[in-house]
């Protein structure tokens, strides 16, 4: 699995200044991919291989003319299953849409990076319709994660394919999607970095909704400024490399550190690994306070009937469901039809709760630059540990309780990895305020600085 370059930003500076091509960068991505010994088979639901020479080629002839469409123009990408990319049939992981036509045009966000110059090596795999934090899919395959990987651990999920594509040097950049951390969990778990941004940042057009309440379409990448630029194009279609997060900006951060919850049933490593990076922020002159938020502590309660993604999704799979039931996956049926719980009066007080709880925590979480915690408690266990339907659910439940709350409260977020080369990956989430996506990145950045050091 070779690796050109350590970031997005890298790989333009080096097309920009010929030390590659558009097609070198794909060819290295469809070699990684195609790798007999490597995750290609099960990280990719199909491969755009034809195209994406073509693509490339195309890329490097507008370039060596200085008609690049944008400074990351060649730049292999990939694409979550759950978008709509012209000439391909959207599964959303599932074998419930196979027969389904082929999309007539790309998602809005895909259309984005792809006039800006990105090329789209193929479509990742994922939890069978973005529902489950762990990754798992038994109709196209599991990618284990790159960590121990003789040991088949859990990639995370649901983007499970998108962080695999990313760690196993298949694309610079893995598009996915977050309704509850199904882009910060993987990166957590393979040591990337994973954001999510405020909800309606970027258009949902174009995808296999789970939950239309909390859907955000994010990234992830090897570093920050990968996630910005990805972020930047798709939320606005334009990218000013001079204007990406460096890190260096040397104000002084006070970061609240979430008690309570967040912080229990936490594995030894994951343990150790936070403390030893609240260690390094401190060093570096970070003002740390730990602070609890008792309107966090209702989230669990207003969500005890399956929250907005079982009666969203319940809407969306009805039809399906009447002819399709017995393709479903098990684990992802029964999470569906937990819609059938609520009933109207149920849904339109979930909404009343989650209006005041955003509220309540907005003034208590905005005394702070942005708030901190352990993007997952545990390390990735064992896929074969998951065949149980209990531990299953445990775990789903484990891995989702904290990156649930950015989207519950309509913030932005993003995961970054805060392990020691060689140890297994650990993440630290930072969440940022509604609508403050790039002051985040900045943030973010200067926490990636520290954390590096």
């Amino acid at each position: 699995m070779s690796l050109l370059f350590p970031s997005m930003l890298d790989a333009a500076q080096a097309l920009a200044d010929g030390r590659t091509t558009a097609r070198q960068l794909v060819e290295n991505a469809l070699a990684n991919i195609a790798d007999p010994h490597g995750e290609g088979a099960r990280t990719f639901i199909s491969v755009h291989a034809k195209a994406v020479r073509q693509q490339a080629d195309d890329m490097d002839r507008l370039r060596s003319k200085g008609q690049a469409p944008s400074p990351l123009a060649g730049l292999p990408v990939s694409v979550k299953d759950l978008f709509d990319e012209a000439g391909s049939t959207t599964k959303a992981g599932s074998m419930v849409l196979a027969d389904m036509p082929p999309a007539s045009m790309d998602a809005p966000a895909i259309q984005r990076l792809k006039q800006a110059g990105l090329i789209s090596v193929g479509r990742t795999t994922m939890t069978e319709f973005a529902f489950s934090g762990i990754g798992i899919n038994p109709h196209f395959g599991t990618p284990a994660n790159p960590w121990h990987r003789n040991e088949k651990r859990i990639p995370g999920g649901s983007s499970s394919g998108a962080a695999i594509s990313v760690s196993d040097n298949m694309a610079l950049v893995g598009i996915g999607s977050d309704t509850g951390g199904s882009c910060r969990i993987p990166a957590a778990l393979t040591g990337l970095v994973g954001f999510k941004p405020t909800a309606r940042r970027i258009s949902t057009q174009g995808t296999v909704p789970l939950s239309f309440t909390l859907d955000s379409i994010g990234s992830i990448g090897r570093t920050v400024k990968c996630c910005w630029a990805a972020d930047s194009l798709m939320a606005t279609g334009t990218l000013r490399i001079q204007d990406a997060p460096t890190g260096r900006e040397g104000n002084t951060l006070r970061l609240g550190i979430l008690g309570t919850s967040v912080m229990e049933d936490m594995d030894k490593t994951v343990a150790q690994t936070w403390e030893e990076s609240l260690r390094k922020l401190s060093g570096n002159g970070v003002v740390l306070e730990t602070f609890t938020c008792p309107p966090l502590k209702e989230i669990p309660k207003a969500n005890s009937k399956g929250g907005f993604p079982a009666a969203e999704s319940l809407t969306w799979h009805q039809s399906l469901l009447k002819t399709h039931r017995s393709l479903y996956d098990p684990f992802v049926l029964q999470r569906i039809l937990r819609g059938y719980e609520q009933n109207a009066v149920d849904y339109i007080s979930l909404q009343q709760s989650r209006a005041r709880l955003i509220r309540q925590a907005a003034d208590i979480m905005n005394h702070y630059d942005a708030v901190i915690l352990p993007t997952v408690p545990i390390i990735a266990p064992k896929i074969s540990d998951m065949n149980d339907n209990a531990h299953y659910i445990a775990t789903n439940l484990l891995l989702l309780r904290n990156t649930t709350i950015a989207n519950f409260l309509d913030l932005c977020a993003i995961s970054l990895p805060c392990h020691r080369a060689g140890e297994a990956p650990v993440g630290l989430m930072v969440m940022g305020r509604h609508a403050e996506d790039r002051n985040l990145f900045h943030i973010a950045a200067q926490i990636e600085h520290m954390l590096s050091d």
